[in-house]
């Protein structure tokens, strides 16, 4: 499966207490069953007239007897439920077919009978195969065995590994005593997808899959051939040696005292590997992975004999500054919430929040842009805010965001096209190659491009399929979100895992230190406002404040208690309950699929900070436990009677999730991280903007004569170019590429140590740094003199040269020379315009060019690029060049293509040719352009209007 699976404990002896509740369950099924109908036949008949009712029956009198019949048949109805519950139940638990179908209007009833089939079975067999959803609300898991790091390819699961690790670990009892090792047996290795569990093994050798615990208890802790050990049920790997009990059929039988030599690792001295990391920090190409602290040796045969300066100057930035920025520190692994750190690291750990954080500051800054005024840039966030946007830069995977958004929106539409409903997903695990779901009860069927795996247990989705025709956005946009309530809970050493708040059907609660739940919480609450996999929901905080809802105004009502939300909570549950009641629907999951009474079906959840009082729990408990999915999700901290999920966070940030079985590190935003986060946001709401810098402040660096050939050509005004004469190795290349373009930016020069902040921002030793600059150095060379490209200067900065020619360098200072010369102002503008290919620093890899979120580069890019633009534009107009100034309008938009303020110069340039048929084109194509954006999705007022001026049939035509 995707992730790997808890470990389950399972014991094979019962206690005298496990007895006596069985059989106390055994005789309350045996009364209620058998002993219910048999009173009701002895005392009062059979329940079976034995004559048709006539009319007269219905129209005389009703007296004691009419009364007591009508009781009579109202207690068999009841009978005949509560027997439908039992069939209902049992098939679940001994089949395991996975969440039990629910009885119609059996909520209490259903609960009732479901206790008592779980003590039954539990009296018959100690090793009972129960889904995580099947288990009780109120049995609460012990803490599973800690996982161990996979280094090899993920397990797919077995019947042993979906049992629920709630329920089996809840049944405490002595470990099963180790057998005399007498037999082995040696893991085979895989057939293609299909790997050996315990469970294959424990049915193969023993005649019993059942009896996997007792082979898991003998080798338990057990150092095996590779050097690792066995520490949970379900992660077993090929070449390991196992001991087997006694009776193992099958197995390979040797001296006891030649088990140590068997599962002693090949070398002395081989140990465990490290544990891997909740999620590992971004990779570093070149240097930054590389062990090399020394520059690569140099062929100097076609060298002037002087020593290259880099290497040499390194040495001394070395000794005076030390290494790495003291303020950045390597991601190492979970940190306590509120303990002081340098880095974010929970922000650059959660991916999925972080790229809807990003897409949500996009969304503000592009409404900065609109309001700015000429001349001006959109403010620059600075101290913890730059800060935190690093992180969030870092971490962001808008590819996973999409491939979760696409994959579930194709799956309920082809799902629709079949008349079938989507399942119930109560797990979801994004993996670095795919996306898993795990259903509930499993489905071999599922539409492409997704795959079956485990039985039907597992949808899987392939990441190398995001290009797949059926998941094109455009055939998505209408429809619905079928599971906007997943949120991630936290990441295992395979990847993130997430959960549907929605499929508890109940109240979910949180337990644990306070700083760590409110960490937790706050967590949940930003992803669940900023995500792309969700539409429009409505999302309730208690205990938060306001400051949340300055992230997503559209999302998020903060209130200050719990009795202010009850209200509209109990009235949307009530407008779901019609419009299921309404649409003819079997479920809220059916209408979402089918796209009827779409905002119906429009989520609303609560999220609490907060503790709840006795009064509001219960009425809260009673308004979650509804037996069916109703658009809504409940979570709450502290412990409250009647949830249906509890989950546990311990002081550092280990999250249990109750009867679902997963263990993780916990997604958390520290209070530290949420008020960075919440600065960040109130950064991009100030409108007044930042004058951009003026023209007599401009370098003359990275710009060469026009009658010398540049030796090294930087591009990064689209797609990152680089026209170098040295070699560079491809492995490399990501990472000395942008160590050239901070430097390339930053013409003044950069010092080693700042430098190593910017590009390593997790840390890096001064070796590394070092190798990776002298890198540099070969791959741009010498000038034509023989100096070298890359140099330091005497305040031990580091510099390009003066024949390494940088586009953005050129057009600031194109745009400077059409400020001095009035004269030649179009003419040096139109220069500038032509250095544009597409948006700043286009294609740039993901995670990395995270120092671009406190360097006012592309906020004056944007900025400057525009205005030159739009005075283009105006000039050409004023000249009567209404095709120039078309030219001048796309110019600005190959690198701000979402402006819509060079959009309505366009439209004025189009109008201004007499071309109505390219006029209404260009109408067409901001209006699609507008309909695909994820961010907006409409046109701004005054862009309407002008298209209404310019255009008078256009709506009505289109239309």
């Amino acid at each position: 499966m995707g992730a790997s699976r808890q470990a389950v404990k399972v014991r094979s002896r019962r206690s005298a207490g496990d007895v006596l509740q069985g059989l106390a369950a055994v005789a309350a099924l045996a009364a209620l069953v058998a002993g219910v109908p048999f009173a009701l036949v002895t005392f009062f008949g059979s329940p079976v007239p034995e004559h048709l009712p006539t009319a007269d029956d219905l129209t005389q009198r009703l007296g004691p007897s009419s009364l007591i019949t009508i009781l009579v048949l109202l207690v068999w109805l009841a009978w005949l439920q509560l027997a439908a519950c039992v069939i209902v139940e049992v098939y679940a638990g001994v089949r395991g077919v996975g969440v039990p179908a629910r009885v119609p209007l059996a909520g209490g009833t259903q609960s009732l009978v479901h206790r008592l089939v779980v003590a039954t079975l539990l009296l018959f067999t100690a090793t009972t195969a129960i889904m995580p959803a099947f288990t009780s609300r109120d049995l609460h898991p012990a803490r599973p065995v800690q996982t161990q790091s996979q280094q090899l390819e993920r397990i797919p699961a077995t019947p042993a590994e979906v049992t629920t690790p709630a329920l089996a670990e809840s049944v405490q009892s002595p470990p099963v005593r180790k057998a005399k090792a007498q037999k082995i047996y040696r893991v085979q290795p895989p057939h293609g997808r299909h790997h050996e569990s315990l469970w294959e093994i424990a049915d193969k050798c023993l005649g019993d899959g059942r009896r996997y615990p007792e082979i898991y208890e003998l080798n338990k802790g057990r150092e095996q051939p590779d050097g690792t050990r066995l520490t949970i049920a379900s992660l077993i790997r090929p070449g390991w040696v196992l001991v087997m009990p006694d009776d193992a059929v099958g197995a390979q039988v040797v001296p006891a005292h030649d088990l140590d030599d068997r599962s002693s690792p090949a070398k002395a001295g081989a140990g465990r590997p490290d544990p891997a990391e909740p999620l590992p920090p971004a990779p570093q190409p070149g240097g930054a992975s590389s062990t090399q602290a020394v520059p690569p040796p140099r062929d100097d045969a076609d060298r002037p004999p002087q020593v290259s300066p880099v290497p040499e100057q390194a040495g001394r930035g070395e000794g005076g500054q030390g290494g790495a920025a003291p303020q950045e520190r390597p991601v190492t692994g979970p940190v306590a919430p509120g303990q002081d750190f340098g880095w974010p690291q929970s922000l650059a750990l959660a991916s999925l929040l972080a790229a809807g954080l990003l897409a949500a500051l996009g969304r503000r800054r592009r409404e900065q842009m609109w309001s700015r005024a000429f001349g001006h840039m959109i403010a620059v966030p600075d101290g913890d805010a730059a800060v935190a946007e690093q992180a969030l830069r870092l971490g962001a995977d808008t590819e996973a965001t999409k491939l979760l958004d696409l994959g579930l929106r194709q799956m309920s539409k082809a799902l629709a096209v079949d008349g079938r409903t989507p399942p119930t997903v109560y797990g979801v695990h994004l993996g670095s190659d795919s996306l898993d779901l795990w259903i509930a009860p499993a489905d071999r069927e599922p539409p492409a491009p997704w795959e079956a795996h485990d039985g039907g247990q597992v949808w899987r989705l392939h990441r190398d399929r995001a290009d797949d025709p059926a998941l094109d956005p455009d055939g998505l946009r209408d429809v619905l979100a079928p599971y906007p309530g997943l949120i991630s809970i936290g990441t295992n050493d395979n990847g993130r895992i997430m959960v549907d708040l929605e499929a508890a059907h109940g109240l979910i609660v949180l337990r644990g230190p306070e700083t760590v739940r409110r960490a937790v919480l706050a967590a949940i609450a930003i992803e669940l406002a900023t995500n792309r996999w969700s539409d429009h929901m409505r999302i309730t905080l208690v205990g938060f404040g306001e400051e949340l809802s300055h992230i997503a105004p559209d999302r998020i009502r903060a209130v200050a208690s719990l009795a202010e939300a009850l209200p509209e909570l109990e009235a949307r549950a009530e407008e779901v309950r019609q419009a299921l009641a309404a649409s003819g629907a079997a479920s809220v999951l059916t209408g979402r699929c089918r796209g009827v009474f779409g905002e119906a079906w429009m989520p609303h959840y609560l999220i609490m900070a907060d503790q709840p009082t006795t009064e509001e729990a219960d009425r809260l408990v009673a308004l979650a436990r509804t037996g069916q999915r109703m658009a809504a999700g409940y979570i709450v901290p502290g412990d409250v009677q009647g949830a249906k999920w509890t989950w546990e966070a311990d002081p550092v940030g280990r999250l249990q999730a109750g009867v679902l079985g997963f263990e993780v590190e916990a997604q958390m935003v520290p209070e530290q991280h949420y008020r960075a986060v919440v600065e960040l946001f109130r950064t991009a709401g100030r409108l007044e903007g930042v004058p951009l810098p003026e023209p007599a402040d401009e370098p003359a660096s990275g710009v060469v004569n026009a009658e010398q050939q540049p030796v090294v050509d930087v591009r990064l005004l689209g797609p990152i170019e680089v026209d170098a004469p040295g070699p560079m190795d491809e492995s490399r290349r990501a990472l000395c590429t942008e160590v050239l373009v901070h430097l390339a930016t930053h013409p003044g020069g950069v010092h080693p140590t700042v430098l190593s902040g910017a590009v390593w921002p997790r840390g890096v030793t001064a070796g590394v740094r070092d190798a990776t600059i002298a890198r540099v150095s070969d791959w741009l060379g010498r000038d034509s003199r023989g100096r070298p490209n890359l140099y330091y200067d005497d305040a031990g900065r580091i510099k390009l040269g003066s024949e390494v020619r940088v586009d953005w360098s050129v057009l600031r200072w194109l745009v400077w020379r059409s400020a001095a010369e009035p004269a030649s102002e179009t003419a040096y503008m139109s220069y500038a315009l032509d250095l544009v290919r597409g948006p700043l620093l286009a294609d740039r890899p993901r995670g990395r060019y995270a120092w671009l979120a406190a360097d006012p580069l592309e906020y004056e890019a944007g900025a400057r690029v525009v205005d030159v633009a739009h005075r283009l534009v105006v000039l050409r107009l004023e000249d009567g060049d209404a095709r120039g100034a078309v030219t001048a309008a796309r110019a600005g938009l190959r690198l701000a293509p979402a402006d819509e303020g060079l959009w309505r110069d366009l439209l004025r340039a189009t109008h201004a040719t007499g071309d109505q048929a390219q006029l209404r084109a260009t109408a067409e194509e901001l209006r699609g352009r507008a309909e695909r954006d994820m961010m907006l999705g409409h046109l701004r007022p005054e862009t309407e209007a002008l298209i209404e001026e310019l255009l008078p049939q256009y709506r009505r035509v289109s239309i």
